[in-house]
């Protein structure tokens, strides 16, 4: 089993370079254009999604270990809200995956398989947009045009992912995670741009393999997007990410390297009927450090009612 058979190699650096690959898979994704968008108060979203991600897990060329390739099906539901607060658009989401698994490896000449199933990590974001976007009725907010708007939010990773204390591979991360994030949203006639910044915070892990205290220090990134509406609301975008740091500790030993990679992607949206929609998503990397070679395409359906 690859899962059990690679990290018999006793090397930290490459033990921590897989394990972020693998908890923070999802945040690898935040490529999520329109998240400080303006929308009525009293709206529901319900969402749907299936995404499909693989890629190269690299690691260091000292090392046996050769096309260690992942492959992961993500299914995902999620619900959002939208309200008043202050007088200022709020929301509250809430995502939940499922993740099927499947690794491949080279190790030593041996090619060996492995494979892990169960939910991921919840993510929770409650957000306000400060200005630029007051809480509004639907029969005020069609008449209201956006211009700037300047929101902040927090993301909350919570710990409900499939965790094995003895093994170094898991799709739940066993520790909370909490990202605050700034973001301004420009509208340009049928064009949006948008630019979010934020920094994910992690607590401790104190069951890595058994009894073994992990440490991750904080992961800096930044996301980009540009999109273009038309009339029939259908719309197209183009997003950048690049997020940096995430270097690990173990017992207070320093193990693993700073993680320095970018994303870019495409995003296309159609209305399907009143209240409804699809979107389909597709990102790879353009720059990536060890761990985070992989490509990831996704497609999701989305049904609003008040």
């Amino acid at each position: 089993m690859v899962l059990q058979w690679v990290f018999n190699i006793r090397k930290a650096k490459f033990l921590l370079i897989v394990i972020f690959f693998i908890f923070n898979w999802c945040m690898a994704q935040d490529l999520e254009p329109r998240v400080y968008a303006n929308l009525p108060k009293g709206g529901n979203i319900i969402v749907g999604s299936y995404g499909f991600m693989k890629g190269d897990v690299v690691s260091e060329p000292t090392l046996p270990i050769e096309d260690f390739i992942i492959s992961s099906n993500n299914f995902g539901v999620g619900y959002m809200h939208t309200f008043g607060l202050a007088n200022k658009l709020a929301r509250i989401q809430v995502a939940i995956p499922y993740v099927i698994m499947d690794g491949k490896a080279t190790v030593s000449g041996e090619r060996v398989t492995g494979n892990r199933t169960g939910f991921g990590d919840m993510r929770i974001r409650f957000g306000v947009n400060l200005f630029g976007s007051p809480a509004l009725e639907r029969k005020d907010f069609a008449k209201y045009q956006q211009k700037t708007i300047f929101g902040t939010s927090l993301v909350v990773s919570v710990p409900t992912g499939a965790y094995y204390a003895d093994k170094r591979i898991n799709i739940g991360a066993n520790r909370w995670g909490f990202k605050p994030e700034v973001g301004v949203s420009k509208r340009f006639e049928h064009f949006y741009a948008e630019l979010y910044s934020g920094v994910w915070f992690y607590t401790q892990n104190n069951e890595f393999l058994g009894d073994k205290d992990l440490q991750q220090k904080p992961v800096l990134s930044f996301q980009g997007h540009a999109s273009y509406y038309f009339k029939n609301q259908m719309w197209v975008g183009i997003n950048l990410n690049w997020f940096s740091g995430g270097k690990t500790v173990i017992n207070d030993l320093p193990a693993g390297s700073v993680i320095n990679s970018s994303r870019i992607g495409a995003t296309f949206s159609m209305p399907l009927a009143k209240m409804q929609s699809i979107k389909l998503q597709f990102n790879t990397g353009t720059f990536k450090s060890i761990g985070l070679n992989y490509d990831s395409v996704s497609i999701g359906y989305q049904y609003v009612f008040f």
